[in-house]
């Protein structure tokens, strides 16, 4: 989750960036947009280096295949983040002097080509390795908003993220997190992928609510290994968990306030507690509240 916790960093900065646009020139945009988020990004990888890479240092680069490790939720963390990424990237953009096939392809590029220097980090960390998956799922998340926005001149299936806290942070805590702020980012048992289907998006004409998706999620449980080996060593049978549910798209909510509009759209990147079926080895179970 570092990708995560860099992105989240880069949205405060970018979102900042975009109060007192609207009295500015466009090509005078683009420079604010490019001074803040520059000053975001480099605040961001300077705190990531202190509280990732700094107790242990750094090492001989080298290349590490971790394709099989947290039943790839992690990957999934990689494509959140990239995909949300780019969503702001163009919504920033598209307010300057660029075309809206230039701000499209700028914002999905730099998504991935900004998290490029935490896989060279990765790559020089004694713990880690540069993993190539990792730049795949970077490369789909912001390859999913590129065609998505080509396609349909719209996000109809967003990427978004729920966590819940689990009893299994407290059997690692240095890996899994010690406290509620560190399992958020690290411990991939509590936290769930969704794809976001916006049905009022596909069918226009149709009368279904506008407000009201339905949601694809994916997560994994008793991981307090990092592979299936491991963690069946230590006696734990870890799992897929495959999720149906709703799900409420908050871009539909009309403002003119400019602070709540930035406000919905990052909260828009969260799936809010809702009604969800999982389906696991253990069978079928309904969810009243699932987050």
């Amino acid at each position: 989750m570092r990708c995560v916790l860099l992105c989240l960093s880069l949205l405060l900065g970018q979102a900042i960036s975009s109060f007192g646009q609207d009295t500015i020139p466009k090509p005078d945009r683009l420079k604010n947009i490019a001074l803040y988020g520059g000053i975001g990004y480099g605040t961001s990888m300077f705190i990531l280096s202190q509280a990732w890479y700094k107790e242990q240092g750094f090492d001989r680069f080298k290349f590490f295949n971790d394709n099989a490790e947290w039943k790839q939720v992690d990957k999934l963390g990689h494509v959140f983040t990239t995909y949300n990424f780019s969503r702001v990237n163009y919504e920033l953009l598209r307010q300057t002097h660029l075309s809206d096939h230039k701000a499209i392809a700028w914002s999905s590029a730099l998504s991935t080509l900004l998290l490029l220097p935490v896989e060279i980090l990765d790559g020089f960390s004694p713990g880690f390795g540069f993993s190539y998956g990792d730049m795949i799922a970077n490369a789909a998340g912001s390859g999913l908003f590129f065609m998505q926005q080509k396609a349909w001149n719209e996000q109809r299936i967003k990427i978004k993220w729920s966590f819940h806290e689990t009893s299994l942070a407290s059997q690692r805590p240095n890996l899994l997190g010690n406290g509620l702020l560190e399992e958020l980012l690290k411990d991939y048992n509590g936290q769930t992928y969704w794809a976001s289907f916006d049905i009022h998006a596909f069918a226009k004409e149709s009368r279904f609510p506008k407000w009201l998706n339905l949601a694809i999620g994916y997560g994994a449980q008793n991981m307090v290994f990092a592979r299936d080996d491991q963690n069946i060593n230590a006696g734990f049978n870890n799992f897929r968990q495959y999720y149906f549910g709703i799900d409420f798209d908050l871009s539909y909510i009309e403002t003119d306030k400019k602070w709540l509009k930035v406000l919905l759209f990052m909260a828009d990147m969260i799936r809010l507690p809702a009604p969800a079926l999982e389906l696991s080895k253990n069978g079928v179970k309904a969810h009243l509240l699932h987050y």
